[in-house]
């Protein structure tokens, strides 16, 4: 795993969290622009999904493969399937299940971290 990429992440969805939360204080539903915010936070995890798989071809392997390997899936599966929930949704809480998952991303990436270098821990 790249931790460059992780912290960008982290960075990257803390901020759409806090984003959508006010737009859950202003009563304001999911619009486009958060669809937007979520295709690049999406696209940032598909990257670290593909460096990640790269290495492990290449050899490096995670303690626990099994576990390293249903975090990131569930990681790349997150981000879609709440911005799909969020949208439909059209009242304030559509951004609330957006701010929710993006409040739940840094720690599972910090878990695929700690499989990833379990001597780091």
């Amino acid at each position: 795993m790249v931790e460059g990429l992780t912290t960008t992440i982290q960075l990257a969805s803390l901020v759409m969290a806090g984003w959508c939360l006010i737009s859950v204080f202003r009563d304001q539903p999911m619009v486009v622009p958060h669809l937007v915010g979520m295709a690049v936070l999406w696209l940032l995890l598909i990257g670290q999904g593909v460096v990640s798989t790269v290495l492990m071809a290449g050899g490096e392997r995670p303690g626990e493969f099994i576990v390293f390997v249903s975090y990131l899936i569930t990681v790349v599966l997150v981000p879609p399937a709440c911005a799909v929930w969020g949208f439909m949704e059209r009242s304030r809480w559509g951004p609330a299940v957006i701010a929710f998952a993006c409040l739940i991303l840094p720690v599972m990436m910090v878990r695929l971290e700690q499989l990833w270098n379990p001597a780091s821990v």
